[in-house]
Parts: C-alpha cells; structure tokens; sequence
C-alpha cells in the first residue's frame, strides 16, 4: 500500500478535476485525507503536518506574490483608460491602406497593452470592444477576426509582466527579472508568427481581409503618426516605469508593480477617466484575482506537502526520468502534458500543481531552469485559446455582438492555437532564443579578490609577563 499512495493520490486529483469541484478545495481537501491516512498506516509522523502552518505564513509573507495585485491593478485601470481605443484608432488607419491592416493592428496594439497590462482579460476584452466592430463593418472574414482578437490577448501571457512568468519564477525558484529577460525573445517571435500568417493569408485569401476604402481614412499620415504617438508615447514610458526598471537591477519586481499601479493610475487621470467607480471596479477585479490566487497557493502547498510525505514527488521523478529519450523525452512529454491539461486548468493552477513536480526533474537532468520556464510559458499560452474552455474565447464570446456564432470563435481560434505550438518547437529547437537574452554573471577573477578583515574595536589583549614554569629538579 506504501508505495501506491503517491499515484492514488495523483490519481484522485485528476478525478476531482475532472468532476469540476474547484481546484483550491479539491487540492487542500486530498492533502488532509491522505494526510489522515498516511498518519493512520505509520507512513509518515504526524508531525509533518506541524509544518502546514509555516507553510502558509510563508505564503502570506512572500514579497514576490504581492507584485500579482499590483500588476492585476495596473491591468484593470489601463483596461478602462481609453489608451487602447486611440492606439488601435490611429495604427487601424496607417495600416488601413494594406490588406489585413486592421489584423496588423490588433496583433501590435495586442503586444503594446500586454506589455502594459499583464493580463489576457484586460487585452481581449478591450480589443473586442473596440476592433471587432471595426472588422465586422469592414467585411473581414468572421473566424478571422475573432481568431486574432483572441491571439492578440493572449501575447500578454508571454510577454512581460506577465503574471504567469511571476509564478513560474516563484515555482522553480528563479529571479523574476531573468524570467522577464528571458520570454523578450519568445514575445518577439510569436508577434513575428502572428504578422506572418496574416501576410501570408493575405495574399492566399485576400477577400477575407480587405484594405479600408479611401474615404474611411479621412486624416492625413502625419495626423495618424502623431495621434499613434499619443498612445504609444505613454506606454513606452510606463513600459520603461515597469520592466526597464526591474530588468536593471533599480527595482523589485513587487516595487515595479507598485509604479505600474501609480502609472496607470496617472494614464487613467491624463486621460480624464480616473473615477471613483473605476477605482472601484479595479480594486474589486484585483481582490478576486488574488483571493484566487493565494487559495490555489495555500491549497497546492498542503496538496505537495503530503504527497511529498508519501514519496509521491520520488514516483514521479522517476517515471518521468526513465522516458525514453533523455531530456529531449522529457520535454516532449511535458510539453504535450501541459497541451492536454491546458483545456481544463488555467495557468495558474498548471503552474501550482505541475510546475513543482516537474522544475526538480528538469535541473536533474540538466535543464536551464528559466528557458524551462520560459518554454512552459509559451504553451501555457494554448489554454487561454483551445476550444471548448480557453478562457479568451469566453472573453471574447461575452463581448462579442449576438450576431457572432460561437462555432465562428472557436474554429478561429484553432490556427493561433498551431502558431503558438510552433513557438513552443521553436524554442526548443532554438534555446538561445530565450537565454541569449538572460545577463550572464561575469565570472570572478580570484586574482583579484581582496579579503579585508574588519577592525575591532575590542581593547588589545594584556601581554603575557607570566615566566614560563621551570621543571622540577630530579631528586
């Protein structure tokens, strides 16, 4: 029975899942029931269970986490601000001329507000309000425009500050600023994919993406480039305020939360927006994000804690050292783990459960701790988008006209969601994409190493002025 405890209790975590009790309850309720019953059977003291509570005030103590309400704060503000509406007005019109101008748009504005949000929410809600309409006047193809309003929000989970690369961070024990390094690369190359397709698409299907007629467009170039400039202007600076910051060494990446939070609330007031009511429905989005947050927390943590008691985290150790295949094994199987387990969980919960089984496996066999990250990030990316549960989808299903047919949102979504596997073999193809952008420590001359003892300020010690004792003469 001792060693079949571990896989049952994996095993009854799946079984939860999938009856869809929330994941919080399900995860601390199997850890106290296996925690009673490893007890009762002599597997493990019942001491181990003395360490529940410092686990917890661990959690609650932990700086790191509290940048997750800033950056959540700074999110639902800019959502409501009016930065993305002039933004995607004014590239909408540059790029109106072009086939696919307004896709090419909502891929940009998509990168900018993920790089000033941090949350898919705020991204494809505020994209769907504003372009969807756009595109639907303009005749672009239905799958089309939903299929790249969906992909555009869910960039903001690859790119920085994203809260899902803090909590890999604080899962696999790596500075949140080399994960934010990091996934610059990754960011860049999944808008260069998105850009791609589009162009691609354009010239294969160019009926389903039409230029925007002469007299849509009624402000001159130089009139476009300056009202894009009067929304990228302010993002580049809270940008620079956020992640120039932390990525410099200057800041915490809890202390940049906080001046994103300030920033956006200075967005908001410059834009004439900042309103009791906003503040309100900010505050109120941010509490529930992150009372979510720390139950999921508080929950896996009794959920390892056991499991760990039962040499659960040792089972799974080795099944998934002896893959085939070494470390190449490895990674195909996790990543296609992830994949599947990404149309029931949401990312916070794949990064609460799984990550803390999977980081000790990979640094044993040698894995980059933060490429490693950075590579799960990017395919946590499909669970905002795969059809039936992805979690944008419902986003943008709740914003979206009547006269958009569900079935449209899903088979759009379905080519992003490949782009983004692409990404994912990319990447582990080509790991330089992510560590080529990681500082490296430079390495210390000991030639050069100086110790300096400090003085004391201790009185000397009083000479010695005792004689040495003579030896007794042999009588």
């Amino acid at each position: 029975m001792a060693g079949i405890m571990g896989p049952l209790m994996f095993g009854g975590l799946i079984l939860f899942m999938l009856i869809g009790y929330p994941v919080a309850f399900s995860l601390a309720g199997l850890g106290l029931f296996f925690g009673v019953i490893g007890i009762e059977m002599g597997l493990f003291p019942a001491a181990l269970l003395q360490a529940l509570p410092e686990r917890v005030y661990g959690i609650m103590a932990n700086d790191l986490l509290l940048s997750i309400p800033f950056f959540t704060f700074m999110g639902a503000i800019l959502e409501r601000c009016g930065l993305a509406e002039d933004l995607l007005e004014g590239l909408g019109k540059l790029f109106g001329p072009i086939r696919g101008g307004l896709a090419y748009a909502v891929i940009l504005v998509g990168a900018v507000l993920g790089a000033v949000t941090g949350t898919v929410a705020a991204s494809v809600i505020a994209m769907g309000l504003i372009s969807l309409p756009a595109m639907m006047r303009h005749g672009y193809n239905m799958r089309l425009a939903t299929g790249v309003i969906a992909a555009s929000g869910t960039i903001t989970q690859l790119i920085p500050p994203a809260l899902v690369l803090i909590v890999l961070a604080d899962q696999l024990g790596r500075s949140v600023g080399d994960m934010y390094a990091g996934a610059i690369g990754p960011s860049l190359m999944q808008i260069l994919l998105f850009c791609i397709y589009i162009f691609v698409l354009s010239i294969l299907r160019p009926k389903h993406m039409p230029a925007l007629p002469r007299e849509a467009i009624t402000e001159s170039v130089g009139a476009l480039a300056w009202r894009c400039a009067k929304g990228i202007l302010p993002s580049l600076a809270l940008i620079f305020l956020v992640l120039g910051t932390i990525l410099m060494g200057l800041a915490t990446p809890t202390e940049g939360g906080a001046m994103g939070a300030v920033g956006a609330m200075g967005l908001a007031a410059m834009q004439r927006r900042l309103t009791w009511p906003l503040l309100y429905q900010g505050m109120s989005s941010t509490m529930r994000i992150t009372a979510m947050v720390i139950f999921i927390l508080i929950g896996s943590t009794v959920f390892m804690l056991v499991f760990r008691g039962l040499d659960g985290d040792r089972w799974i150790e080795g099944l998934l050292t002896s893959l085939p295949g070494g470390a190449v094994g490895f990674l195909i199987f996790v990543n296609i783990l992830v994949f599947v387990l990404a149309f029931f969980l949401d990312f916070f919960e794949i990064a609460f459960i799984i990550i803390p089984l999977l980081g000790p496996v990979a640094q044993k066999l040698g894995i980059d701790l933060i490429w490693f990250g950075v590579l799960l990030g990017a395919n946590m990316q499909t669970s905002f988008m795969h059809p039936p549960f992805g979690f944008a989808l419902f986003y943008l299903r709740g914003i979206a006209p009547p006269q958009v047919k569900s079935s449209d949102i899903y088979w759009g979504a379905l080519p992003w969601v490949g782009l983004q596997l692409i990404l994912v073999a990319i990447l582990i193809a080509w790991p330089g994409l992510v560590l080529d952008f990681v500082p490296k420590d430079a390495p210390a001359d000991p030639a050069a190493i100086e110790m300096q003892l400090p003085e004391s300020d201790a009185p000397p010690p009083p000479p010695d002025t005792e004689e040495p004792p003579q030896p007794k003469a042999n009588p």
